[in-house]
């Protein structure tokens, strides 16, 4: 019986301690990942209309469909300058998870491609971690003669933000597990 004792102690002990993850250094437990599911863009130009391009999921995986929208088309030949939102709207109060990737920037980068025919270029970032490297919550893009086509944009957690490429936006070599990758339909008029 003093034996049972022992090992039902001994596997406890190991359960607990393997159920709380660390980082690498030791310290306070690594972060879960968030449910995200909703991210907005705020497409701001001085050459007309701003245009809002959203996508919301409040089910997460469940049976319904993500909304994607878009308040208008963007304008041909025009500049803007974008910002994102991301929220856990399953939450009360909403949870603003733009905050925890602000704060956690040297682990986050958002990525954008842009297929199908549509016409952008330019993509650049506009802000960085606190180690200088691209963050991506804010961008600038130039759009140019008027198209269809898909835009996409990625977020990429515990990535390698020094590996070949990954500081101009290519995603190819970041590594790093995804948060989320939404493809937005868009028009260029």
């Amino acid at each position: 019986m003093k034996n049972l004792k022992i090992i039902v102690l001994f596997f406890t002990a190991t359960l607990f301690l393997t159920s709380c993850s660390r980082n690498d250094n030791g310290g306070d437990p690594i972060n879960e990942e968030e449910l995200i599911t909703t991210l907005r863009v705020t497409l701001v130009t001085n050459q007309g209309p701003n245009v809002v391009i959203e996508y919301r999921d409040l089910d997460g995986d469940g049976p319904n469909a993500p909304i994607i929208t878009s308040s208008s088309d963007l304008l041909a030949n025009a500049s803007y300058n974008a910002s994102m939102v991301v929220l856990n709207e399953t939450e009360s109060p909403v949870d603003d998870i733009t905050l925890e990737i602000k704060d956690e920037d040297i682990a986050h980068q958002f990525f954008y491609q842009v297929g199908g025919g549509l016409n952008i270029t330019n993509i650049t970032y506009l802000d960085l971690d606190e180690n200088g490297n691209p963050l991506g919550l804010e961008f600038s893009l130039q759009t140019g003669a008027p198209s269809i086509g898909n835009f996409t944009i990625t977020l990429r957690h515990d990535l390698d933000k020094f590996a070949e490429g990954v500081s101009e936006g290519n995603i190819t070599n970041a590594g790093g597990d995804t948060d989320i990758s939404v493809t937005f339909p868009l028009v260029i008029q």
